[in-house]
């Protein structure tokens, strides 16, 4: 649990997380995915921003140090 604390992996998960909903706006607005596929990728990168922020949360809460 301690290695999922670290906080290059709470900033990896939260750059993933905005590099995906990024991708899906670009890939919709080029043509490349649907609507459906753009909201499946949105989703997906919201979900790894929504798990950065729990870790953060959690870090801070244990005390937990890098």
């Amino acid at each position: 649990m301690e290695s999922l604390l670290d906080r290059r992996i709470v900033i990896a998960l939260a750059i993933a997380g905005g590099a995906l909903a990024a991708l899906a706006s670009i890939l919709q607005t080029k043509g490349v995915v649907g609507e459906r596929g753009a909201r499946n990728l949105n989703y997906a990168g919201y979900a790894f921003m929504g798990a950065s922020m729990l870790l953060f949360v959690f870090a801070g809460l244990t005390g937990a140090t890098a």
